[in-house]
């Protein structure tokens, strides 16, 4: 598949990414001292990615969608233990916006979606300390697993 579905796809994966490494920065200041360097590796990740999809944006001939210059978060993150709450919701919702980007794009571009649904599915899992039965459409059951919610 391609066209405006795909861009479409691609754009909501690049929104998505944008507000993980938003959440990541607010994780990152409340982790403990002991999961820091998993925290750091996955912002980095969602970093590469973000990067990446913005050059793909490009090549199917759309503007990538700019980030917001903040995101309202799910919950208060006061603690190291909703940091981890959070880093764990972050990666459910990543993982089912691409979900949707495996579905609406096929070949080399499907492999990379799939990719990164699988290791923001391990994320999960490792920050979460266990995991769901369809990684990115658990979320899809109940209400929609938009990225966190820009504000101006």
């Amino acid at each position: 598949m391609s066209g405006k579905g795909e861009l479409a796809a691609v754009q909501a994966a690049l929104a998505a990414e944008h507000a993980a490494v938003y959440g990541y920065g607010v994780v990152g200041g409340r982790i403990g001292a002991d999961r820091r360097t998993e925290a750091r590796a996955a912002y980095d990740a969602h970093r590469a990615r973000r990067d990446a999809l913005g050059r793909t944006v490009r090549a199917l001939g759309g503007e990538p969608v700019a980030s917001a210059a903040g995101y309202a978060l799910p919950f208060a993150v006061a603690d190291a233990a909703a940091a981890v709450r959070l880093a764990a919701e972050l990666e459910d919702r990543v993982a089912g916006v691409y979900s949707d980007l495996v579905r609406a794009s096929s070949g080399d571009r499907r492999a990379a979606a799939a990719e990164a649904l699988r290791e923001a599915a391990v994320r999960a899992v490792r920050w979460r300390g266990g995991s769901v039965a369809f990684p990115g459409l658990a979320e899809r059951a109940g209400t929609a697993s938009a990225p966190a919610t820009p504000t101006a």
